[in-house]
């Protein structure tokens, strides 16, 4: 009976890992850094620091202002690399003649881009590189909404400084670069079938963002994937951009607003439904898993400078945590 009892505190307190939730061995909750870091049971290398706290783990710093700076760089750097490419693609194209670049190859790129930069940003700043997808991240509970404007702020100028780099470099290419609605495509159809395309963008993100579905940093080959095949069906009828910022960016470095509100209100109606499909497929919220792939883990599961060094569960709980077993 002893041992029953060994093994049912260790279940909790492995429980409590995989939920966000500390407790000390006694059951109480943990309420401070201090509480944290002085029992032996629970994990290591928690940030020091600030008292403020994650949501899901008290005694981080998560919500320390010093690290905000880096997680609106991380977003205004990461939408300057996509806009880059999706709009690089074609001024590259157009000014070498219009026949180097495949179309092909310019709706692929950005799907490719953006799978890399989730792996290498995702764990800064959550990678949303898209107003939308913080709107959706928002409307789920994952992702404060005080943090959406400065969010969808750093996105614009990161595309705008992409875009006047392209326009320093090669010039105006004429509308090579822009979203606009197709030949004989008129504002109302281009903005439905954005509407419709970022609808299937923002629901593959938040299913594979979620703890129903979570599957990690594997999520960037699900959401490059359909930015890529999305844009080989969608280009031709509105440039597929399914992102404010993308369109928003070259349109103000170029002057030229031609069907603007398509790529406001397409891409941001589409998330909205996203999130209101995902509450129909997995309830509310996306959990530990949703939160921390929205928000980023900077500040609570690692810091700025050297990462400490991780500690297996096996070897947190002592040499029987696995053998203790009726």
């Amino acid at each position: 009976m002893k041992r029953v009892g060994r093994n049912a505190k260790r279940d909790e307190r492995l429980l409590s890992l995989t939920t966000g939730a500390y407790h000390a061995g006694d059951g109480t909750a943990v309420r401070s850094r201090r509480d944290v870091t002085e029992q032996p049971n629970l994990p290591v290398g928690l940030p020091s620091g600030r008292s403020s706290s994650h949501p899901l783990v008290p005694g981080s710093d998560f919500q320390s202002a010093s690290y905000e700076w880096r997680r609106l760089f991380a977003e205004s750097l990461g939408t300057f690399f996509l806009v880059l490419v999706a709009v690089g693609g074609p001024v590259v194209n157009a000014r070498f003649g219009g026949t180097v670049i495949p179309l092909m190859a310019q709706v692929t790129a950005p799907g490719l881009m953006v799978a890399a930069l989730i792996l290498s940003i995702g764990a800064v700043s959550g990678a949303h590189l898209n107003p939308g997808v913080s709107v959706a991240f928002a409307l789920r509970g994952d992702f404060p909404w005080r943090r959406v404007p400065a969010y969808a702020a750093a996105q614009l100028v990161g595309a705008v400084l992409a875009s006047g780099l392209l326009e320093a470099l090669f010039g105006p290419q004429g509308t090579a670069g822009l979203t606009v609605p197709g030949g004989g495509i008129g504002d109302a159809t281009a903005m439905i079938w954005e509407l419709v395309l970022s609808t299937g963008l923002v629901t593959v993100i938040l299913g594979t963002a979620s703890g129903a579905q979570n599957v990690g940093p594997l999520n960037a080959i699900g959401v490059g994937s359909y930015i890529a095949l999305a844009g080989l069906i969608g280009a031709p009828v509105s440039g597929a951009s399914m992102n404010v910022a993308r369109s928003l960016g070259p349109a103000l470095v170029l002057g030229n607003t031609t069907s603007w509100w398509v790529y406001v209100v397409g891409p941001l109606a589409g998330a909205v439904i996203a999130a209101g499909i995902g509450y129909l497929l997995r309830g509310p919220g996306g959990g530990y898993s949703g939160t921390s792939a929205a928000q980023g883990t900077l500040g609570w599961l690692w810091r700025p400078g050297p990462i400490e060094r991780f500690t297996p569960p096996s070897r947190r709980f002592g040499p029987n945590v696995d053998r203790d077993r009726e």
